[in-house]
């Protein structure tokens, strides 16, 4: 009973580890790409997110599989231009 507890708790604060971290991205992918855009910080929140799976999936593919934070923050600056393409049109 308490690994079931415990694996609820940490799949929670592995959540929000995994919400700030896109933040952090997200952020440094909007400071990267300046200029308005067409969503807030929920939007950044969740393209950070998005771009490190995304990144990480290009890097792979590439077999470059150590890119780590690098790799994260190329697919959030990928995924804000076409967010921002997407949005404009």
């Amino acid at each position: 009973m308490e690994q079931v507890v415990g694996g609820a708790v940490g799949g929670v604060i592995g959540l929000l580890l995994v919400a700030l971290i896109g933040l952090v991205i997200g952020a440094i992918a909007k400071l990267l790409v300046p200029g308005p855009d067409p969503g807030g910080w929920f939007v950044t929140l969740l393209l950070g997110i998005a771009g490190s799976w995304v990144g990480s999936f290009i890097f792979g593919a590439l077999g470059m599989t150590n890119i780590g934070l690098l790799g994260a923050i190329v697919g959030a600056v990928l995924l804000l231009l076409a967010y921002r393409l997407l949005k404009r049109a």
